[in-house]
C-alpha cells in the first residue's frame, strides 16, 4: 500500500499572544493556521484542542511569552503537550519574544534563574526545538538541551536605517555597557562609529549619572537594544546624548515590552522616533503614538520556519 497524505508538511499553530503576527507569518508561508481552540474554562484554566490531524507533521507553535507572561507561557506548554499527544513528528516552539529572559543569572543570593526554569518547562512539555528572536543573553541557548535558533532582527533594522538616514552622519549608541556587543554588530553592518553610555550610581539612593563614551557632537545618534520596558534608561540616554551635542536621537529596539506608562513617557521624551518590531503585539497606545513605529518581522520568521522545515541553513539568513 502506498503511503499518502502531506503530513510531513508544515503546520502552524498559534496561541493567543500575537494573532496579528501569526496571521502575517501564515500569509508569507501561504499556509492557513491549523484549526485549534485555545480557550479558558470559567476558573481560567487553559484548554487546548487541535481540530485537525497533525500525526507525522512538522509543527511550529507561534507564541510570544509577552504580557500576561504566565498565561501565554502556560498556553504554549499546553499546546505543545496537545501536539505531542497527537503524534506530531516534530514540534518547534517559535517564541519571537522569550519572556523571563532577563532572569538569566543570579543577581543576588537566594534568587532564581527563571530563564533556565522556563527552558526546562518548554523542553519537558515536549518541544523538539526552539526558535526565538534577539535573545536577551546568548547563553540562554545553552539553557536548552534541544536545538535553539536565535534569529536576529538586524537585517530588518539595517534595511530600515539605510532607507531613512544619511549614513555618513550616523552614530550607533549602546544605552548601557551590557549591550555593547549587540550595538557594535549593528554599527559594523552599516559601517558607523559606536558610542557607549556608562551609567553609574555614585552612592545608593542618588540618581544615575550618564557618562557618554565617544564623541557624539553633531551626529545623528541611534540607540540600539533588545528590550524596551519602562523606557527610563532609553529616555535618560537620549537626554545625555543631546546634552553632549548630538544632532538628534532615534532608537531601534526589537522587543517593545512597554509596560506601565512607558508609551506616554516615550511620547513626551526627546526621542525623535522609537522603532520596535511586532515580536510583541503592539497595543492600541503604541499604534496611536506619534513617535513610535513598528517594523514587521513576519517575513524573517516565515523564512526561518521554511528553512527549518526544508533542513536548510538558517544562519545564512544573517550573513
Amino acid at each position: 500500500m502506498a503511503m499518502s497524505g502531506d503530513n510531513g508538511a508544515i503546520k502552524l499553530v498559534a496561541g493567543n499572544s500575537n494573532p496579528r503576527l501569526a496571521k502575517a507569518i501564515a500569509a508569507h508561508l501561504k499556509r492557513p493556521l491549523a484549526k485549534a481552540v485555545v480557550r479558558r474554562f470559567a476558573d481560567m484554566e487553559i484548554f487546548v484542542e487541535i481540530l485537525e490531524n497533525v500525526r507525522g507533521a512538522d509543527v511550529f507553535v507561534l507564541q510570544s511569552t509577552s504580557f500576561p507572561a504566565n498565561d501565554h507561557l502556560m498556553e504554549l506548554l499546553i499546546i505543545i503537550d496537545a501536539l505531542r499527544r497527537s503524534s506530531a513528528r516534530r514540534i518547534t516552539a517559535v517564541l519571537p519574544y522569550f519572556g523571563y529572559a532577563r532572569q538569566d543569572r543570579k543577581p543576588g543570593p537566594r534568587t532564581p534563574i527563571s530563564a533556565k526554569l522556563v527552558a526546562n518547562l518548554i523542553t519537558n512539555a515536549g518541544a523538539d526545538r526552539v526558535m526565538t528572536l534577539d535573545l536577551h543573553a546568548g547563553q540562554i541557548q545553552g539553557f536548552f538541551d534541544i536545538p535553539t535558533d536565535n534569529l536576529f532582527a538586524a537585517p530588518v533594522i539595517v534595511r530600515d536605517i539605510r532607507e531613512r538616514f544619511d549614513l555618513s552622519k550616523l552614530m550607533v549608541v549602546s544605552p548601557d555597557v551590557g549591550g555593547v556587543v549587540r550595538a557594535r554588530s549593528l554599527a559594523k553592518r552599516i559601517n558607523a562609529p559606536l558610542a557607549i553610555i556608562d551609567k553609574r550610581r555614585e552612592r545608593a539612593g542618588e540618581s544615575e549619572v550618564m557618562n557618554v563614551i565617544g564623541e557624539v557632537k553633531g551626529y545623528t545618534c541611534i540607540l540600539v537594544d533588545d528590550i524596551i520596558d519602562s523606557g527610563g534608561t532609553l529616555i535618560n540616554a537620549a537626554d545625555a546624548l543631546l546634552e553632549n551635542g548630538a544632532a538628534d536621537v532615534s532608537a531601534y529596539l526589537t522587543h517593545g515590552v512597554l509596560s506601565g506608562g512607558a508609551v506616554a513617557r516615550i511620547t513626551g521624551s526627546r526621542i525623535k522616533e522609537l522603532v520596535i518590531t511586532d515580536s510583541i503585539q503592539p497595543t492600541e497606545a503604541v499604534l496611536g503614538a506619534s513617535n513610535i513605529r513598528v517594523l514587521s518581522i513576519a517575513t524573517l520568521i516565515a523564512e526561518a520556519i521554511e528553512r527549518t522545515a526544508e533542513e536548510r541553513s538558517v544562519s545564512s539568513l544573517f550573513d
